[in-house]
């Protein structure tokens, strides 16, 4: 089809397919992530088989899918008593025994007259020493052979969905799609050994030959595409961010000085270089889109102290927003300890506010009196107002959405805006996943911060670590325990039994926090053993990011092996923020597996968060770094992010170089952008 061919039909429903009606339409659409058939176009083979004919029998390799010919030598019907019906093919080499179960007599018959050719395709396998094939994928005379696809891709499916029936659609679709215009340049498909956007489309679908370098080419070339769509859109973002008028928030030269003479510790270099950072970007006029990371404990309260600082000073006001009330809560007691010494007001708002209590911080918010108000999700609600908002803070921002980050910022005139997370990520990553944002990295720890002694232990010597419990107990300790589940598994341990086996050995020192709480319950549990009225808490994971217990010496985790290395991490950083020795109590299960031993052996051996997370990147992949139903991870169609880092670096400097030199972007590589469907926080749309 000619290139630029009313290129509105990428973007046409699936109902233009012969043969999708409207309730076939919903579960291919709910299948594909989208319902146009540049949806279907897009939706990736995750495998390929080879069907390409065998020239005779005795090539056929038992285990594996094979394509061949042969002529019909006879039919055996079901004996009494069995529902197994047999036909026998032949050829010059020998013969392929096809085998049927529960299958209609008659239609078999005219399905395989004795002495025609046929082509059969399906998976060998020996019986008793002779070749048979159980229900082939495919059954077609010799004069159809054609419609046994040489090379058939393999899809992703879900009920109510056949293999054929993708590819059927699928290549309905890419007979009717127009091709565009190429939005690479010549020089750089020839540098890459890249193919065009439709060839390499086509290579994906119905290739002619299976050749991994081909098809790997072809996934690489589309990639590319959707990397350097989603860098042309984080620029347009950001340029679009950079042209609203933000308040400059200029504090006195001294500011920086003062505010790390009233801290009763010494600043990190790495803290004083963030600082340098973040007062830059407070001072312009357009907003700050800033991404803070820093390990456990090192020190990112303190930057956002110092931001809020700033705006504080020349008169302005901040919101700083976390995602439970134990967090919002934890948050805003630091800040105090930290600014109110410098004449600051700081306030906490959450769900738990009611009657005068909250009428009165609203008040106080919405007349400038309360400089810094901290809060959960109750801060962008409807009533929720502020005088002359100027910055916002969000903590452990990846549980946040883009539409909440907006509706708080919405609150303010562009105010400027500093997300914070402690899950460090490898910076690679963060930029695909972030590029909307600049990066700051704390990358040292406080002198003083205590090193966590962490060992691996069986589960067979779980005894000797009660033991352990109840002496550091009995020294006035406190001790996390968790467990991966609330309830039994049939492997380790749950959250209650644990509770009611420590609860039995230290009455009244025990207390149980996990997700099936209501959120009141978890939080009074959790100021429990804050305030000390509890000794052990045994959780689940509800605890990972966010509460601060310094005298928490002990982290035992049971059932190690099935949490993630970040996780790990993040569990053990509960611990030792005071100034007593602290220990982190791997608990696994043997034997283990390879992963699990390499996950295990990195987390005993490593305190550093961006060593270990680049670890887990690779034993593990992306998606368990942050947690996929909480992390915001983008649904791509084509990028891995594992081996593709190299490709997204391409596709950042090449949009840089785009962007800086054009005012307009040309017409295919807009194509390209609302190919990909990019919305503001760069998810394709489903």
């Amino acid at each position: 089809m000619p290139a630029d061919s009313d290129l509105s039909v990428w973007f046409e429903p699936l109902s233009r397919l012969t043969g999708i009606g409207p309730k076939l339409a919903e579960k291919v659409q709910a299948l594909i992530g989208g319902d146009r058939l540049v949806d279907l176009a897009f939706y990736q083979p995750n495998r390929w088989v080879d069907r390409s004919l065998k020239s005779s029998f005795d090539l056929l390799i038992e285990g594996e899918v094979q394509t061949v010919c042969g002529e019909i030598q006879s039919f055996e019907g079901a004996a009494r008593g069995s529902k197994v019906q047999k036909v026998r093919l032949s050829d010059e080499t020998g013969f392929l025994t096809l085998v049927f179960f529960n299958s209609n007599t008659d239609y078999l018959k005219r399905q395989f007259p004795i002495g025609q050719r046929i082509h059969v395709s399906g998976r060998i396998e020996d019986f008793h020493g002779q070749r048979q094939m159980t229900h082939p994928d495919y059954v077609v005379p010799e004069a159809r052979a054609h419609e046994i696809p040489l090379v058939e891709p393999v899809y992703p499916l879900q009920a109510g969905i056949t293999n054929k029936r993708m590819i059927g659609f699928i290549r309905q679709a890419l007979e009717i799609l127009p091709q565009p215009r190429e939005w690479l340049s010549g020089d750089v498909l020839k540098q890459q050994g890249w193919p065009d956007f439709m060839s390499a489309l086509k290579t994906m679908h119905e290739p002619v030959e299976l050749i991994e370098e081909d098809i790997h080419l072809a996934r690489q070339r589309l990639a590319y595409d959707e990397a350097f769509a989603r860098a042309l859109r984080f620029r347009q973002i950001r340029a679009a961010t950079a042209g609203t008028d933000a308040i400059p928030l200029i504090p006195d030269r001294q500011s920086q000085q003062d505010f790390a003479t009233s801290l009763p510790y010494p600043l990190t270099g790495a803290q004083k270089r963030v600082m340098e950072e973040v007062q830059t970007d407070l001072s312009r006029s357009s907003p700050m889109q800033r991404m803070l990371q820093g390990d456990v404990g090192s020190g990112k309260t303190t930057i956002a102290a110092y931001a809020s600082y700033v705006a504080a000073q020349t008169g302005h006001q901040v919101a700083v927003m976390a995602p439970t009330e134990v967090l919002a809560r934890q948050l805003a007691h630091s800040l105090k300890v930290i600014l109110e010494p410098l004449n600051m007001s700081v306030e906490c708002l959450t769900g738990r506010d009611k009657g005068k209590a909250r009428k009165q911080i609203l008040e106080d918010a919405a007349t400038g009196q309360t400089q810094v108000l901290c809060g959960t999700h109750a801060l962008f609600q409807t009533g929720v107002d502020f005088q002359n908002l100027a910055l916002v803070i969000i903590d452990e921002q990846h549980r946040f959405g883009v539409q909440d980050r907006g509706r708080l910022t919405d609150k303010g005139q562009s105010p400027h805006l500093l997300l914070m997370s402690a899950t460090p990520i490898p910076r690679s990553l963060s930029m695909t996943i972030h590029g909307d944002v600049d990066l700051s990295i704390l990358d040292e720890k406080p002198p003083g911060r205590q090193k966590i002694d962490t060992r691996t232990i069986s589960n067979a010597r779980a005894g000797d670590v009660i033991d352990g419990v109840r002496r550091a107990v009995g020294r006035g300790e406190q001790v996390f325990w968790v467990c991966p589940n609330v309830e039994e598994d049939d492997e380790h341990m749950s959250a209650m039994t644990r509770y009611a086996i420590l609860d039995e050995l230290m009455p009244g020192r025990v207390g149980l926090v996990h997700g099936r709480l209501s959120a009141q319950a978890k939080n009074t549990e959790l100021e429990r053993f804050r305030d000390g009225e509890v000794s052990v808490l045994v959780a689940t994971t509800v605890i990972e990011v966010g509460v601060d217990v310094p005298n928490a010496t002990i982290m035992v985790i049971e059932g190690a092996e099935k949490f993630g290395l970040a996780q790990l991490h993040q569990l053990r950083g509960r611990v030792g923020r005071g100034s007593k020795p602290s220990f982190c109590l791997l608990i696994y299960t043997a034997p283990l597996g390879v992963t699990a031993t390499k996950r295990l052996q990195t987390i005993r051996d490593s305190e550093d968060g961006f060593y270990i997370a680049e670890m887990d990147f690779k034993l593990r992949g992306p998606g368990d770094i942050l947690g996929l139903e909480q992390s915001g991870m983008p649904d791509f169609r084509f990028i891995n992010l594992v081996e593709d880092q190299d490709l997204l670096a391409l596709a950042n400097r090449h949009s840089e170089y785009l962007i800086n030199r054009v005012d307009e972007l040309p017409d295919e590589i807009n194509l390209l952008l609302e190919l990909y469907s990019y919305s503001d926080d760069l998810r394709p749309t489903a």
